[in-house]
């Protein structure tokens, strides 16, 4: 299992510490180092600066969301990064919600979500393959455009840049057990929200058939500490955002995989605590529980037992998002 830095989104501004750690984690071996996007900061352009500060350590957007860009704009997004970075890129690619994509990307959220994400990858995948013009009947994503505002004077184009890599890979961040099959079908890799070892069974039946080399890379927060009640603190502080406040009351997808993960009751009341504004008691009623079972924290010790639990399941790539340096040293030596 190969491990990853997962840096997550800016807060109020940059982290002053995010390159040091990209650094850190590349000389102890990370395979890979990963950004995010919400509406702040975008993913590629950190990414953009950690590749000129380092070398080897993979650059993995984690993850860029398709209503932000056409999926010609993020193909060239893709091939430019991965030329500057000499090939390092890993293009990690999600659909967001319905609150986010039309709250601030201005766009219908697709009514059918699996076909739009099949089509963006399709576009991305003929951009980089650059065997001839783009022209794609596409429901969400038509090339060229064809509706009935258009001028008629479009036509199929390819990328005047060479891509560096016809093959990149292109990885889906996936929640729901149609949307994870699909995946598995028609991308190099799967991004999952949250990962539970003991719970594998979960997610069993939309991973038949894994092609080999497919990348499974979930995010889990680690942090070498001796109170774990306040280690598992800034978990419960993203599990209460995302359940609480990423998506409506009637459709947020983080929320029902946590009840689909054993926690519905528990997904609920956070959901009800949240957009009631009672966000302090909606982060404490998350369960310490599943907080713990998507996390590595604690003791040397402890984090040692809990990551040979990892290390039995499909995971590849675990996504590391630590607060410290210790932390990723302790976790390199412990997977060796």
């Amino acid at each position: 299992m190969r491990l990853g830095l997962a840096l997550g989104y800016w807060g109020r501004g940059p982290n002053p510490d995010h390159l040091a750690l990209a650094q850190e984690a590349e000389r102890l071996g990370y395979g890979s180092v990963w950004t995010a996007e919400a509406w702040g900061s975008d993913a590629f352009t950190p990414l953009t600066w950690i590749a000129a500060h380092t070398s080897r350590i993979g650059l993995g957007t984690g993850i860029a969301q398709m209503a932000a860009r056409t999926p010609t704009a993020t193909a060239m997004h893709a091939l430019t990064l991965d030329h500057l970075s000499g090939g390092r890129l890993l293009l990690g690619l999600g659909l967001s919600g319905p609150q986010v994509v039309e709250g601030w990307y201005g766009r219908p959220f697709p009514k059918s979500p699996l076909t739009a994400t099949r089509e963006y990858v399709e576009v991305i995948r003929r951009v980089l393959a650059r065997e001839a013009p783009v022209a794609v009947a596409g429901r969400f994503h038509p090339l060229p455009y064809t509706g009935p505002d258009a001028t008629g004077l479009g036509k199929p184009l390819k990328p005047i840049t060479h891509p560096l890599r016809s093959a990149l890979p292109v990885l889906l961040g996936a929640e729901g057990p149609k949307n994870i099959a699909q995946t598995v079908e028609i991308a190099d890799g799967w991004l999952p929200l949250y990962w539970s070892p003991y719970r594998t069974d979960v997610y069993a039946a939309s991973l038949t058939g894994l092609r080999e080399g497919f990348m499974i890379a979930p995010m889990a927060r680690a942090q070498v500490c001796d109170d774990v009640a306040e280690g598992l603190l800034p978990v419960k502080a993203m599990l209460g955002f995302y359940i609480g406040g990423m998506g409506h009351a009637a459709r947020n997808f983080h929320a029902d995989l946590m009840a689909r993960m054993g926690f519905e009751e528990e997904a609920r009341r956070i959901q009800h605590l949240f957009l009631q504004g009672r966000k302090e008691e909606a982060i404490g009623a998350v369960p310490d529980a599943f907080a713990d079972e998507i996390s590595l924290i604690g003791p040397r010790a402890r984090i040692a037992e809990k990551l040979a639990e990892w290390c039995k399941g499909p995971v590849t790539d675990l996504l590391i998002t630590a607060p410290d340096p210790h932390t990723l040293r302790v976790l390199a030596e412990l997977n060796t």
